[in-house]
């Protein structure tokens, strides 16, 4: 019982450090640009296609997740100039289907590049296995490193947005980017980067999640809704926001899903408890993003970073 915890509670971890890479470009873009770009879970499934594809060509899968991070970023930075830009001045609803066209493109180019079957990476030669990490307790390797990779981009984006003047000027942008742009910035540039190291942060998440989940077309929408529900909780434009909602989210989807099925056991019949635990468990997180909405409208760092 208790192993079986604590594997869940590294699964949530786990899950909730993939969801904030993917989850901080996308708030940095909407608190920053204003811009809701459906299109950023097509870049988390470009990251994905990238590293399968120069793992088997290469053999090697390290090489494979360094080469999908840049492919991502570019990705993110064609779509931002061939598209996005010509969007600033228009408004959500046309973004909205802008990007959802993008991520009706990006499904079909993959499909013509890679097949409509699914891709399968390797774990790397160093992480498979797994590692014994109390008495009795075996975890796989390669998820500990998701969980360290996940942390480390936290730590050096908490870096970049509070200790450089790239970040400075992203904070500006999310409390007021007509101010920022009419001390001088070139707005468009600054953009540009966003959405580029939004990509390349998408990317990175796709890569690392190759090994333990299929490579196939569409994968970027499912993560995508709990992204959205990642900076809802944290608060739109905020990473330490990000970063919070993303383990809450991940801890409450996993141990929901293990859990809540086995805990309607002990007041319903198996077969109704385990219909009514499953539903129950799907419906966690959107239960808690709307108890958070109902106490913190903005989210629980809208609007302090």
């Amino acid at each position: 019982m208790f192993a079986l915890l604590i594997e869940q509670v590294l699964n949530g971890l786990q899950l909730g450090v993939m969801l904030f890479m993917i989850a901080a470009g996308l708030t940095l873009v909407f608190g920053v640009m204003g811009v809701l770009n459906l299109a950023h879970g097509a870049l988390y499934m470009v990251g994905a296609f990238a590293a399968a594809f120069i793992a088997a060509e290469t053999g090697s899968v390290v090489l494979g997740i360094l080469v999908a991070m840049p492919v991502a970023a570019l990705a993110g930075l064609l779509i931002e100039r061939l598209v996005i830009a010509r969007l600033y001045a228009r408004d959500h609803l046309d973004q909205v289907l802008a990007t959802f066209g993008i991520v009706l493109f990006a499904n079909e180019m993959m499909r013509i590049l890679f097949g409509p079957r699914p891709l399968f990476l390797n774990v790397p030669d160093f992480a498979a296995g797994t590692l014994e990490i109390l008495p009795g307790v075996p975890y796989p390797v390669w998820r500990l490193v998701i969980i360290l990779v996940g942390l480390v981009v936290a730590g050096g984006l908490a870096l970049l947005i509070e200790r450089s003047r790239l970040g400075m000027l992203i904070r500006a942008g999310a409390q007021n980017r007509r101010m920022v742009a009419a001390l001088g910035v070139d707005i468009g540039r600054l953009y540009a980067v966003l959405f580029a190291l939004g990509g390349l942060l998408a990317g990175l998440a796709g890569a690392v999640a190759g090994p333990v989940l299929a490579v196939q077309v569409g994968m970027g929408e499912p993560v995508l809704i709990l992204a959205f529900v990642v900076i809802v909780i944290g608060g739109i434009g905020s990473v330490r926001g990000a970063f919070t909602g993303a383990l809450v989210v991940g801890l409450a989807d996993t141990l929901g899903r293990a859990y809540l099925p086995e805990l309607a056991r002990a007041v319903l019949p198996p077969a109704a408890a385990d219909q009514i635990g499953a539903a129950l468990a799907s419906m966690t997180i959107y239960l808690l993003m709307a108890l958070v909405l109902a106490i913190r409208p903005k989210g629980v760092f809208g609007g302090r970073d």
